[in-house]
């Protein structure tokens, strides 16, 4: 059941006298399933609502006109159960979790609407009829499908689910009712790579053109896995993959006019490859699933983007339950799901300390491995002699972890204790869900004080250039 946790004041709700606490029992005689359908619902004029406060049945209709918002802030983007993932992929970064993090961490979901609302990734092995009835009456668009191979059984091998070897019947389904379809392979040494990876590809070609673009992700390993054929890649394998989605991106450009197919940043990194030109992501759009994000970086940090791509999404970004806004949910962790001191709303500038700092006050550039390696040659165009990387090695997660995304306040506060006082501390929002690091700690309990800033390079570039 929906709660309001908020009501904007002079809104409809709040002249019709809804307030935070009330728990949402029908809208015009219909309960609503989710966020999505609460937005169906509310869209229409003179809205009927039936609440409970206290304890107590109310009914209250409320004056709007048709799409004006009612103005209230919901608890949650589900209020039935999440569809969690009935698959048992070796792969999944949530098995290689170590223990005592909160609960919500380990919950798997497999569920189309998270997919729509925050971008997650689903299989479709939990997929069925009246849930392409929902998708296509509704447009519910983009979806982002798991593909990892297109060979029925390397499917079923990768996700431990016989499902797994028909479920992609539902992804052409999706495309023949006019979806738009995100595709993502995360390629694991030994079982999907090398010649099944080109059969995946000619499986796309031949079964699936019409997908958006598809992303293709290396296999991350934390020191907690316990699966012994899942390893991270070696040099010359990420080298194999670069050069073969470079291949066939021109042959899809070739055959279908678009490069459709895209290796993320962590493979460039990986391989030791420079990052392709900007204008072969070809927009970008599949920045916030870590393809292109060191290029947008670039670009908005020598003002070549005006306005930021936005920060990457993060693993772990739905967990906390931001309400969506719209039909499209914030898919920053930080999000606005409590994060309020992060960042200036209107202007983006980093929350300002209360301790005095001038254009002379050294700033120490907190992200991890991967992040250094972007930032240290940008940092070398400005030749500034006040700005440092701090690298954030990841002990936490281990294995081959090293993006911004997963740092933790433990190893934030180890790489800071060797660290002045005095100076400042820029702290990217992308490794904090509801003001949050993974590990549960808080900015408040590092060693030394942070600024907590958003993770694109205009904002890091005023910062440098007018020292906010």
């Amino acid at each position: 059941m929906p709660v309001v946790v908020a009501v904007t004041p002079e809104s409809p709700a709040d002249v019709a006298g809804l307030r935070a606490g009330d728990e949402i029992v029908a809208i015009d005689g219909t309960v609503p399933r989710d966020i999505i359908e609460w937005r169906l619902l509310t869209d229409s004029s003179d809205v009927e609502i039936d609440f409970r406060r206290g304890g107590i049945d109310h009914a209250v209709v409320v004056a709007k006109s048709e799409g004006e918002p009612l103005g209230t802030e919901i608890s949650s983007a589900l209020f039935d159960r999440v569809r969690t993932c009935d698959n048992h992929c070796p792969f999944c970064f949530i098995y290689q979790l170590p223990p005592g993090l909160r609960q919500s961490l380990y919950l798997k979901d497999d569920d189309y609407r998270l997919s729509f609302l925050y971008g997650n990734f689903t299989t479709l092995t939990r997929f069925t009829e009246a849930d392409l009835e929902r998708i296509v009456t509704e447009g519910l668009s983009p979806l982002n499908v798991s593909i990892h191979a297109t060979d029925p059984e390397v499917r079923i091998r990768l996700l431990r689910n016989k499902r797994g070897g028909m479920s992609l019947r539902w992804l052409r389904a999706l495309l023949d009712n006019g979806i738009r379809v995100n595709g993502q392979i995360v390629v694991c040494p030994g079982i999907n790579d090398g010649d099944v990876f080109e059969d995946t590809m000619v499986g796309i070609l031949d079964r699936f053109p019409e997908l958006q673009q598809v992303a293709v992700v290396p296999l991350g390993v934390s020191r907690y896995n316990s699966e012994p054929d899942m390893r991270a890649h070696t040099l010359e394998e990420a080298r194999s993959i670069v050069d073969s989605v470079a291949a066939w991106q021109e042959r899809f450009r070739s055959l279908l006019g678009r490069r459709l197919v895209y290796a993320s940043d962590e493979y460039f990194l990986m391989a030791d490859r420079p990052f392709p030109d900007g204008e072969i992501y070809d927009g970008f759009p599949m920045h916030e699933d870590g393809v292109g994000m060191a290029r947008t970086f670039e670009w908005e940090f020598t003002g070549k983007l005006e306005a930021p791509t936005g920060p990457q999404s993060g693993f772990f970004a739905w967990v906390d339950g931001a309400p969506a806004v719209g039909y499209r949910a914030p898919r920053n962790p930080a999000g606005d799901t409590g994060l309020r001191g992060g960042c200036d709303s209107d202007t983006g500038a980093p929350v300002r300390l209360s301790r005095r700092v001038d254009a002379n006050t050294r700033i120490g550039i907190l992200t991890g491995e991967y992040g250094a390696r972007v930032l240290a040659p940008l940092l070398e165009r400005i030749d500034s002699d006040r700005a440092r990387i701090i690298t954030v090695r990841n002990d936490f997660f281990g294995g081959n972890t090293a993006v911004a995304g997963l740092m933790v306040g433990a190893d934030i506060d180890r790489a800071l204790a060797d660290e002045p006082d005095g100076d400042r501390y820029l702290l990217p929002d992308v490794c904090l869900s509801e003001g949050r690091f993974l590990d549960g700690r808080t900015p408040d309990d590092l060693c030394r004080p942070v600024e907590i800033v958003p993770t694109d390079g205009i904002a890091l570039r005023r910062i440098l250039e007018v020292g906010r």
